[in-house]
């Protein structure tokens, strides 16, 4: 049977989507994915299948180049996070913090801020801004509830935006061939981050609350009891300062954004003679990221050392439990990059892009808005964002070459779903650490947050509409922008009647 260029070449990425679905578990569905994809190349051949699979898929994909320095620099990151919290740097940025941050609206502006400038990764993103904030948002009379939606939407939504972070390497890492290029010029159109954002200071700022949320938010300003009647469910893991100042919080991130810059200017031939520009766009991130992570692992390690922050023996005791934190999004990119090379291998680019050609061109107008729904949808069943960008990336590429306008809205669509299924999914570890960075009840910080990310993904999916049409952000981010503060001016007038 010859399915190259045909429907079955689609197969694989159809059982590892279906799967993922049904099973809600995404290492499993890819590997069988993977496994149909391979079985399909060689015939049915046990020979064939185990050397395709094994040779020709994770071998290859592990052994390539580009993929070894995105690892390098997620392990690096991990040493680096470990390390960080070790240190007791953000304990000593919270209570430096609860001594300036007096009103409602400055806690509440002040999370915001040190979620968006924590955007290395969002699981650093959580833990960190969960500890340094609790005793300030508590002097707020910020319920536990409302916490944890600023710490989750501080997270994913900001790293996914944000050039030198995890999640910037591994969407390069499903897009070899311009990768870190492609996420630059994605970001404009990722409405979903960009909107979240957006809703968060509207929010603080015109003390509106509905659904849920309110009625916790207002048991917390009568009784000033932020748990709302409820008991804290997570033991106290703040850790103290002993010593720790902020600096000790602000140097390696400062050292890091620097480094990787550097680094990525560097393998853009900068120092040969290009513009910052043209070195930056033509960047491998890859090398720039392993580079820079590899430089400020070595750098707060000799800080720490000096400020007598971490023992030499503690501090190569974070190294490996600094990996250890990384396996699961290192497993997912593995799996991920495996099954794009058994579609490659049959033909399925060559195919949908044939398919799509001969379809109706208004249609394809309306595919932006198609593949965030589809994102969202199986990143919240999922519960993963990585997982989601492995399997959908290639595809919407395969669709839309990247280096097109639409191409590019829909590779941005991708990632912005990905991100709002995985903000509503109970089964997230994002979603799971701001609850408990937040020291907040799962089920409650779910019901609560979940009115609030589907304003955003339904207005998102309207933008994501008029973009298909209008390509242009410099048109849409507006309207995005002014529809999202509208639609909350017209639910608090709403409520309030």
């Amino acid at each position: 049977m010859n399915v190259f260029q045909t429907a079955w070449s689609l197969l694989p990425a159809i059982i590892a989507i279906g799967l993922a679905l049904i099973t809600k578990e995404v290492y499993s569905s890819l590997f069988i994915g993977i496994l149909s994809g391979a079985l399909l190349y060689s015939g049915f051949s046990f020979e064939g299948t185990l050397v395709h699979m094994l040779e020709d898929g994770f071998v290859s994909s592990i052994a390539d180049s580009y993929n070894v320095g995105i690892l390098v620099f997620l392990v690096m990151l991990g040493a680096l996070v470990s390390l960080m919290n070790k240190a007791g740097g953000s304990a000593a940025f919270g209570e430096w913090a609860s001594k300036k941050i007096k009103t409602k609206i400055g806690a509440q502006l002040a999370t915001i801020t040190l979620g968006v400038l924590i955007f290395i990764d969002d699981y650093f993103n959580c833990l960190t801004v969960g500890s340094v904030m609790r005793p300030v948002t508590d002097k707020g009379k910020i319920s536990r509830a409302k916490l944890a939606y600023l710490i989750d939407s501080t997270a994913a939504p900001i790293c996914i935006i944000a050039p030198v972070s995890s999640w910037a390497a591994a969407v390069s890492g499903f897009v070899p061939e311009g990768g870190f290029g492609l996420f630059i010029r994605a970001i404009p159109y990722n409405f979903y981050a960009i909107l979240t954002i957006v809703m968060m200071l509207t929010l603080a700022i015109t003390k509106f609350e509905y659904g849920p949320m309110k009625k916790y938010e207002d048991i917390t300003d009568k009784t000033g009891d932020v748990f709302s009647g409820l008991k804290a469910v997570y033991g106290d893991i703040d850790t103290k300062p002993n010593g720790a100042i902020v600096l000790d919080l602000v140097l390696p991130i400062v050292v890091l954004i620097i480094s990787c810059v550097i680094g990525m200017i560097y393998s853009g031939g900068f120092f040969s003679g290009e513009s910052f520009v043209t070195a930056f766009s033509n960047s491998d991130a890859s090398v720039g990221l392993m580079l820079g992570s590899t430089v400020t692992l070595v750098i707060t390690i000799i800080y720490y050392l000096i400020r007598k922050r971490l023992s030499y023996k503690q501090a190569m005791q974070g190294l490996p439990e600094g990996f250890k934190a990384m396996v699961p999004a290192i497993l997912i990119l593995i799996f991920a990059w495996t099954l794009k090379a058994m579609t490659d291998s049959l033909g399925a680019k060559e195919f949908v892009a044939g398919l799509v050609a001969s379809s109706a061109g208004g249609l394809q107008s309306f595919l932006p808005a198609i593949v965030f729904v589809i994102a969202v949808g199986l990143s919240f069943s999922t519960g993963t964002s990585w997982g989601t960008f492995g399997i959908l990336i290639p595809i919407t590429i395969s669709v839309f070459p990247a280096d097109t306008p639409l191409g590019l809205v829909c590779v941005s669509a991708c990632m912005a779903g990905a991100v709002c299924g995985d903000h509503c999914s109970p089964i997230s570890d994002t979603t799971i650490m701001a609850s408990a960075g937040a020291q907040c009840d799962h089920v409650v910080h779910v019901a609560t947050q979940l009115p609030y990310a589907l304003t955003v993904a339904a207005v998102s999916a309207v933008t994501y509409i008029i973009a298909g049409f209008i390509p242009n952000w410099l048109i849409t981010l507006p309207i995005g922008i002014v529809l999202m503060i509208a639609t909350i001016f017209v639910l608090k007038k709403k409520f309030s009647k």
